[in-house]
């Protein structure tokens, strides 16, 4: 059980931290002391809000170069999943991802609510600012709205990782909303629900608000309305997920990209027509082979560690079409004898998504909402409803755009499959390691298989199994919806210091 856990860390734990590590006061840059009411003082301090997205900020008296947002994000999200296979054990806490082995001590979690609540502070300090102005121009009400975007944006990303899907129970503990300077320090977890009503109160009133947009690398009205589509999706209101995917696809600012360009996209997704919000880096946030994005799935050779590869699960769902582009992101390790390389077994598919912004292998800009995965909701929730012409139709837009032309399904579902299974093979394969994968999963009440070879096989070594078969009766190889390892542990810092904040079990 993880109670167990819990009781044997907390003494610990709590002997190595102190209450003034848990202030999630505002950057200085936007602290009430520095925020002045003018449109580029604000446009200032909701800038410091952007940055605390990918820089390394200082967390129990230190600044570790592996603790960045965005870098916690995508391991937590996407290393738990079944699209990315662990290439040998590592002392990074990215591992209990692979394994399972959560803890409420571990650094990345506690890292990543650390800064989530600290950009929610921010936000939250320039929407009190802003709010106590007399009047208001439309530059300021964009960034008004912007504020509100971010604070659903971490809102709806902590309630992913941390609590269950609202589809399996709204009811259960969420986590705790922060939406005001008021709050008390010590406050309940909402429910799931409850989050999920703020998180679109938050969203709608930010599309209201944003009517300057700044360029994809700020929240913009099509951003919140992308994110009303996803986090409409997961509530499983099928009509609302729609309506807001059609809003940004009628809004005619993005296109998808083409066979021809998919290849370079995320390395220029700044200037993407696909893009409709990224987190933007320069080479200024070049991290290198220490914290950056792709160091764990990419190396050119010395550029990164490169110990976490494409698993053969993702490989063998696109093996039937060698010609999609979207192989161009997974890349092979060449043995030199015109094979793949292994080491500990495990074929080296490196993953390219998160490299090569200016040439740069360990730099990218981080796609958060894009075009493609518009039509994939829209699709999603029209075959939940019974649409499965049109939902074949939105998946046939994204594959005539990969090299699939000829590979159309012409809205005739294949034998032995739904709608709804064409729909979520397709947003697997496009979406691949972008955060997607655990929640598409367990939201949709099935259950994760990674039966397969790699060091999430939890105390496993490479000599302990047939490699030439695939693994059966060892731990972690199917993950259902019910288990309570698909989400993580409150931190510890939280749960020491706030007895209202109630452990998930």
């Amino acid at each position: 059980m993880k109670t167990k856990i819990f009781t044997l860390i907390s003494l610990a734990v709590f002997a190595a931290s102190s209450c003034k590590n848990l202030d999630v006061a505002p950057s200085d840059s936007i602290s009430t002391n520095t925020l002045v009411t003018t449109s580029d003082g604000l446009t200032n301090a909701l800038n410091g809000a952007y940055a605390l997205f990918k820089d390394h900020i200082e967390f129990n008296g230190t600044v570790d170069g592996n603790n960045m947002y965005l870098r916690q994000f995508y391991h937590l999200s996407d290393f738990a999943s079944d699209d990315i296979v662990c290439g040998q054990v590592t002392t990074d806490p990215l591992y209990y991802s692979f394994s399972l082995g959560h803890s409420p001590a571990q650094g990345n979690t506690r890292y990543f609510w650390y800064i989530s609540y600290k950009i929610i502070t921010g936000v939250n300090t320039v929407i009190s600012a802003v709010e106590k102005l007399p009047t208001r121009d439309a530059k300021t009400e964009q960034l008004l709205g912007e504020c509100y975007f971010l604070r659903a944006f971490c809102h709806f990303n902590l309630v992913r990782l941390f609590a269950k899907p609202y589809s399996v129970d709204p009811n259960s503990p969420g986590i705790i909303l922060r939406t005001n300077l008021t709050d008390e320090a010590q406050k309940a977890r909402s429910t799931v629900g409850e989050v999920y009503e703020s998180v679109i109160a938050d969203a709608e009133k930010a599309a209201s608000l944003m009517v300057q947009p700044r360029g994809v690398q700020y929240a913009s009205q099509e951003a919140a309305w992308a994110l009303l589509s996803r986090v409409n999706l997961y509530k499983e209101d099928n009509a609302q997920a729609i309506a807001n995917a059609n809003k940004v696809i009628n809004a005619a600012k993005f296109s998808l990209s083409t066979k021809a360009t998919f290849p370079t996209m995320f390395a220029n997704a700044s200037t993407s027509p696909e893009t409709i919000f990224c987190i933007a880096f320069t080479p200024v946030d070049d991290y290198g082979k220490f914290g950056s994005i792709a160091s764990m799935i990419f190396s050119d050779g010395n550029s990164g560690w490169g110990e976490e590869y494409a698993s053969s699960s993702l490989r063998g769902a696109m093996a039937a079409h060698p010609e999609d582009v979207r192989w161009s992101y997974i890349v092979p390790l060449s043995d030199g004898a015109g094979g793949v390389q292994k080491r500990n077994g495990i074929e080296v598919y490196y993953i390219s998504k998160f490299s090569f912004q200016g040439g740069l292998p360990n730099l990218s800009s981080p796609i958060m909402f894009r075009l493609s995965e518009m039509y994939l909701n829209r699709a999603e929730a029209e075959a939940k409803t019974g649409a499965t012409a049109a939902a074949l139709n939105d998946v046939d837009m994204i594959r005539k755009n990969r090299g699939l032309e000829a590979s159309l399904y012409n809205q005739v579902v294949p034998a032995g499959t739904t709608a709804l299974d064409v729909v979520l093979l397709e947003k697997r394969i496009e979406m691949a390691f972008e955060g997607h994968r655990t929640y598409d999963v367990f939201r949709n009440k099935k259950t994760l298989n990674k039966a397969y070879w790699g060091y999430h096989l939890t105390g496993l070594k490479e000599t302990d199994i047939d490699l030439s078969k695939t693994p059966t009766g060892y731990p972690n190889l199917t993950v259902p919806y019910t288990s309570p390892f698909t989400i993580y542990y409150i931190p510890i810092d939280e749960i020491l210091s706030n007895p209202n904040a109630t452990q998930n079990p």
